[in-house]
């Protein structure tokens, strides 16, 4: 089956303005393994390139030249001898960009270049970073009819090499497009484009394992139910996704160590750590490198970096966020039940759904004030946990408002009506006067529940409660 490219409105728009300039264009792509960096570039030029090349992961200089060969003799170069170095292999993609026969964008009449993987043609001791430099600043950029799209997913090298360089290719992009995973309503619409007739709940079951990366999502067997392709994926030896958590790491960062344990830290803590908390760690350390690997996750966007009410910078807390990351350290990792079924209505897959639903509705925030209907607000979010008041409190998420209205959130994945008894909303009051002494805002405090099936309220509550259905995110 062909899938369709689903979404991505603002990236199509970049990519539709870079043939419409009349200047060249420097554009990186980047993000999350499997979130369609690829199948977005191909889908919307049609796979049709002036010069295509891809990287490959590990093998020493010789072999990536060997490889990037041969896709300089598909796009026309009569040399029989892969390039010795990158600086000859560039010549030669600018020979292929020079001749008559170059393919150029029917309407624009641009020569779009798209390096794919670009972090894997690089290599110790390779002279990639200062050829591409050279091709770029000598050539590339001196023709205004010339796209350069340079696209990885091991985002390490992205983020030093090109976003945060100070060296050749500094203040030399045009345009850097953030690929982020899709939006549980983007996640409908892919599934039905793939023939998935899946309820809205299962489909929030899907979002909770698989987030809204599209690969996972297209792999799923539409004869089955979500926790049969589950099983099948993830639990079954041969499944596709059986041994994926250990690829992500191996073809995003360098040092996959460090970022291994920072995330496994990470998952075995509910709202997150502080960095002072993940550098007591013995397999993480402190320092830079703990600085810059925290800067990988977040811009791979596993993790997200916030400060709860009234905290400074220094004290922000990261937290993981990425669905399907949470699911293997949660299972795939310790495997003490042999299949999903066997999870299911056990204490830690009850303990793990509170948890996914949360993300859910995090990572669909935006969706969640457009039903709300302040979309047009903008919004801090964080979890929040009392110090001082006997007993304590600790809030899911709150949803702060920058115009000066407070939501104390609960996302509750039941199934039936959620049941907003005499006890549940003394416990919800509770929060909300703990939260306001303790922070001392002057901001509007009210709650807001998240549930798969809506709110059953007793007929005496008084506590004004907005109540939002998860199936309405989509």
């Amino acid at each position: 089956m062909i899938m369709k490219l689903i979404g991505r409105e603002n990236e199509k728009t970049i990519l539709s303005q870079c043939l419409s300039s009349g200047k060249a264009e420097f554009v990186v792509v980047y993000g999350r393994r499997r979130v369609g960096k690829t199948f977005l570039i191909k889908s919307f030029f049609g796979e049709k390139f002036a010069f295509y090349g891809s990287g490959v992961l590990g093998g020493k200089r010789k072999d990536k030249l060997v490889a990037f060969h041969q896709s300089l003799r598909l796009y026309g170069d009569s040399n029989p001898k892969a390039p010795k170095n990158w600086f000859e292999a560039f010549s030669r993609v600018q020979d292929i960009l020079e001749s008559s026969l170059v393919y150029r964008e029917r309407k624009s009449g641009k020569r779009v270049v798209f390096l794919d993987e670009t972090p894997w043609m690089d290599g110790a001791r390779s002279d990639f970073k200062a050829a591409l430099d050279f091709f770029w600043n000598t050539y590339a950029s001196t023709k205004e009819d010339i796209v350069l799209i340079v696209c990885g997913s091991a985002t390490s090298w992205i983020v030093k090499n090109i976003l945060k360089s100070e060296g050749g290719f500094y203040n030399r992009l045009t345009h850097r497009v953030h690929l982020k995973p899709f939006s549980l309503s983007e996640c409908k619409t892919f599934a039905k484009s793939l023939g998935m007739d899946y309820s809205p709940k299962q489909l929030i079951d899907a979002y909770m394992v698989f987030g809204g990366i599209p690969h996972y999502w297209s792999l799923f067997d539409p004869s089955k139910s979500v926790a049969q392709n589950i099983d099948s994926l993830c639990f079954d030896e041969s499944g596709e996704l059986s041994h994926e958590y250990t690829s992500l790491f191996k073809s995003l960062f360098s040092a996959k160590g460090k970022h291994r344990a920072i995330i496994e830290a990470m998952a075995a803590v509910r709202k997150g750590m502080t960095r002072q908390e993940l550098a007591k760690a013995k397999k993480i350390g402190g320092g830079e490198p703990l600085t810059v690997a925290l800067e990988e996750l977040e811009e791979c966007g596993f993790i997200r970096r916030y400060t709860a009410y009234s905290k400074e910078k220094y004290d922000a807390i990261y937290q993981l966020v990425d669905p399907f990351v949470r699911f293997a350290t949660t299972f795939l990792l310790k495997r003490s039940e042999q299949s999903w079924m066997e999870y299911i209505g056990t204490p830690s897959y009850h303990s793990w759904s509170g948890l996914c639903f949360e993300l859910v509705v995090l990572n669909n925030i935006e969706a969640l004030k457009k039903v709300a209907g302040f979309s047009d607000v903008a919004t801090k979010e964080y979890a929040w946990k009392s110090k001082t008041s006997k007993p304590g409190a600790q809030i899911d998420l709150i949803l702060d408002r920058k115009d000066g209205i407070t939501f104390v959130l609960e996302a509750k994945y039941v199934s039936g009506e959620f049941e907003f008894d005499a006890a549940e909303e003394k416990d919800m009051a509770r929060k909300i006067e703990v939260f306001r002494k303790e922070t001392k805002t002057t901001n509007t405090l009210r709650a807001m529940y998240v549930t798969l099936n809506g709110l059953k309220k007793s007929p005496k509550t008084e506590l004004a409660i907005t109540s939002i259905l998860a199936t309405d995110l989509m």
